[in-house]
């Protein structure tokens, strides 16, 4: 196991204050940035506003806060102090939203006050303080607790955790998408994230700056300064993602680096050329997946790209150099590496048995070292038994492997929709779609898009003498669920494909898809669903 100042947060970055001091290492929005020394005195103050506030090492606290230097002070604050980050997902609301701050056992919740208001109709959970920040509120206000300035500790007051933080205390928890169920809270150690971003960062050297253009409640925001720390790099965080002002904040910030996940590479390819599109300051970028277009994504913006396998749960060990054109291929994922802790890696069937080379089968894991994988799911200890059944864990990925080594992703084993980025669960679109009330049964599937991404179709079927009108079925959705959650295509059945043991034909309804005409499509009905924007 890597020494403390390789792999725990506070440990890292005090050992790279002095060794860098007065270099950046955040840069945010409006010319504001952290040099390492500003970051780990940013860090010791808010660990010393925590502790004020009563926070124990080792208690969740729900972080609901934008991509703005407040959520990354108590990330940080939290580290050092030995608590746990349980971020939120702006976008959640109603059932989704309750399901997080129930399971994570969490009684505070730090929480701007624009999202306050959604928590006045979800149950609470252990829930006993609300730390609002960012202006006056409205919601469950007998909880609330008004404090602007609840980041502005005094660095020196801080005290020390004692014995020091270890490599395998969780420094957060991470909710997934629950694409096979409702949402699992990974559980992230500190060499867990240092691992991830060793491996994700591989190629970064000290004059390298990542351009963070995920929102930070996701693992792949959280990972970047695990990273940057690791290699003596910068970084710069992005409020939001917006293609159309993308390569101006490139080069304000003089980013070397980003991710290009998802839809993000067809929107950019989709903007109209420019005669200066090759002369940024970005030199690479880590693509997933990669794509029929990466070749000419790479040359037109001049850009190596790389890509890797990795998930919440785990580190990279599938991942590439920079790509040849001979990779740039639809679901290329890379080759094992044996430059970090050794991992095992087998393709099995649905009873753990190898499948022949060649063959789709999930990719199951395990590692050398312990802790780099995540030991499991928070509070939900019968889905960590069936990820991590028989000594490996299973990815629930399906990918291939060829005769030179080289894997390719499929898809996901269970069923999963993909829409900007987002995994989205079926199971909690259906819930929502079953609690309308002329709804008898209810199924989410994928269909394609014009972005080559998911869109959720909603297939619904109603109950006996009851009608479902497909605008009013949306209208009622939208304040239950987030944006990218949303249908955009309904379709109303008679009655459901079922296979003998009453289960729903999900690969029927994806067959067919939308190429009935009985679909009603939001986008042709003039619907408009755009996410909150908090200023």
């Amino acid at each position: 196991m890597p020494p403390r100042d390789q792999c725990v947060f506070p440990a890292m970055l005090d050992a790279q204050a002095q060794r860098y001091e007065s270099k950046p290492l955040i840069l945010f929005e409006h010319e504001q940035q952290w040099t390492y020394r500003e970051a780990a005195c940013q860090s010791r103050a808010a660990a010393a506003a925590l502790q004020h506030l009563g926070i124990q090492r080792g208690e969740p606290v729900l972080v609901w806060l934008p991509s703005t230097s407040a959520i990354v002070r108590i990330h940080f604050g939290l580290c050092y102090l030995g608590g746990i980050f349980v971020p939120i997902n702006l976008a959640l609301k109603g059932g989704v939203l309750e399901h997080v701050i129930v399971s994570s056992s969490a009684t505070t919740i730090i929480c701007h006050a624009a999202l306050a208001p959604r928590l006045e109709t979800v149950a609470l959970g252990s829930l006993k303080r609300i730390v609002i920040v960012g202006g006056p509120a409205t919601g469950p206000l007998d909880l609330a607790y008004f404090d602007d300035n609840v980041l502005a500790g005094d660095a020196a007051s801080f005290t020390e955790p004692e014995p020091p933080i270890q490599p395998w205390e969780p420094h957060g928890i991470f909710y997934t998408s629950g694409t096979t169920g409702r949402s699992k809270g990974v559980i992230a150690s500190h060499l867990h994230t240092a691992m991830l971003g060793r491996c994700c960062f591989r190629f970064f050297e000290e004059h390298d700056r990542f351009l963070m253009n995920l929102p930070y409640f996701h693992m792949g925001g959280v990972v970047v300064p695990f990273g940057m720390l690791a290699y003596g790099a910068s970084m710069a965080l992005l409020k939001e993602f917006r293609t159309q002002t993308f390569w101006d904040e490139v080069n304000r910030t003089q980013a070397t680096s980003c991710f290009l996940l998802g839809a993000i590479s067809t929107f950019l390819m989709k903007q109209p050329e420019r005669a200066n599109d090759a002369q940024s300051s970005l030199r690479s970028a880590i693509q997933q997946p990669v794509t029929a277009d990466s070749q000419a994504l790479s040359k037109r913006f001049a850009i190596d790209l790389y890509t890797q396998l990795d998930m919440t749960e785990m580190a990279a060990y599938i991942l590439s150099s920079a790509l040849t054109p001979d990779q740039m291929q639809n679901g290329y994922c890379g080759r094992e590496t044996r430059v970090w802790p050794s991992f095992e890696a087998r393709l099995v069937d649905e009873h753990d048995c190898d499948v022949l080379p060649g063959e789709v089968g999930e990719l199951i894991v395990r590692c050398d070292m312990p802790h780099v994988i995540s030991p499991g799911y928070w509070n939900m200890p019968e889905a960590t038994a069936h990820a991590w059944r028989n000594g490996w864990f299973h990815t629930g990925d399906a990918l291939r492997k060829d005769s030179a080594g080289d894997y390719f992703f499929v898809d996901r084993v269970k069923d999963c929709i993909r829409r900007r980025g987002e995994n989205i669960s079926s199971v909690e679109v259906e819930e929502q779609l079953l609690s309308y009330s002329a709804v008898g049964d209810a199924a989410a599937v994928a269909t394609k898009s014009e972005h080559g991404e998911d869109e959720v179709l909603a297939v619904v079927v109603p109950k006996p003498g009851q009608v479902i009108v497909a605008t009013e079925l949306f209208e009622y959705l939208v304040p239950l669920m987030p944006h990218f959650m949303l249908p955009r295509y309904i379709r109303i059945l008679g009655e459901m494909p079922y296979t003998q043991t009453h289960k729903i034909q999900k690969a029927k309804l994806r067959s067919v898809g939308i190429s009935t005409s009985h679909v009603w499509d939001r986008e042709t009905a003039g619907y408009t669903v755009k996410r909150d924007v908090i200023k």
